[in-house]
């Protein structure tokens, strides 16, 4: 399974969906302790992502958010670097760095820290695992 088909299960068992606030429910929740500690931290941080751009963002609705579209993320016991994200949002895409923050469950948010870039244009989709 690709990395990107994985995510996409991952993200469908959490409930997650194209809508344009989310709050972590109890049963992303209990699909999040299932999951190994790094996958844990990951998903975790992406629906940090989703939550704090589409609360503090009137401009950007994000629906989908990849952390590893433009080089891999950075894990340090209960925090996640992703220098190289992506969200999509009004179906295009946009660069994303951040910096996400856990307790030691890695599901209690502690910080996020963002930083939201330029459009990736259509014709860089495929290569970087960015879908319509």
């Amino acid at each position: 399974m690709t990395r990107l088909a994985a995510a996409a299960l991952t993200l469908a068992a959490l409930g997650l969906s194209a809508t344009p606030t989310l709050a972590i429910t109890p049963k992303m929740i209990s699909s999040l302790k299932q999951m190994d500690p790094q996958t844990r931290l990951e998903q975790r941080c992406d629906i940090a992502a989703l939550e704090t751009i589409a609360r503090e963002s009137k401009r950007f609705k994000p629906d989908k958010v990849i952390a590893y579209a433009f080089g891999d993320p950075k894990f340090d016991t209960n925090t996640v670097t992703a220098k190289g994200a992506a969200f999509r949002s009004g179906g295009e895409w946009r660069r994303l760095s951040y910096v996400c923050k856990t307790g030691p469950e890695r599901i209690e948010l502690k910080s996020f820290e963002y930083k939201i870039g330029a459009v990736v244009p259509r014709e860089n989709w495929d290569a970087h695992y960015l879908v319509p």
